[in-house]
């Protein structure tokens, strides 16, 4: 089994209204009670808006140690769309992989990025 990482992107434009998102949260509750049933669950998590992230960087090579660190507040680039949450999940392949996508993208309409993980460390 392979781990792959779920990405949920969402616009930064506001949420939908809480008739529409209680129904969509309902629907993504089932379907990853549905990986668990199957197995394929290892973890999700909602993440708060961009506008909410800080960002450390450092301007040494790589595998130099910085000196100095430098943190700025939002994303750090000018994006329509951001990382909204994810889900960690084991598979067999890259196809059930893309089949749990594809059930998350029927229920929201965002676009879902399915990328294996090198390695999970706990």
């Amino acid at each position: 089994m392979t781990h792959y990482l779920l990405a949920m992107y969402q616009p930064q434009d506001g949420i939908p209204e809480p008739e529409v998102l209680d129904g969509v949260m309902r629907r993504l509750a089932e379907v990853t009670d549905e990986m668990r049933a199957a197995d394929a669950f290892v973890l999700s998590a909602g993440l708060h808006p961009a506008s909410t992230a800080t960002v450390v960087r450092s301007d040494a090579p790589l595998g130099v140690a910085p000196v100095e660190f430098l943190m700025s507040d939002g994303p750090f680039a000018e994006v329509k769309e951001q990382l909204g949450g994810f889900w960690l999940i084991d598979a067999p392949d890259l196809d059930a992989a893309l089949g749990w996508a594809r059930r998350i993208v029927a229920i929201t309409s965002l676009p879902i990025e399915v990328r294996p993980a090198a390695g999970l460390v706990t």
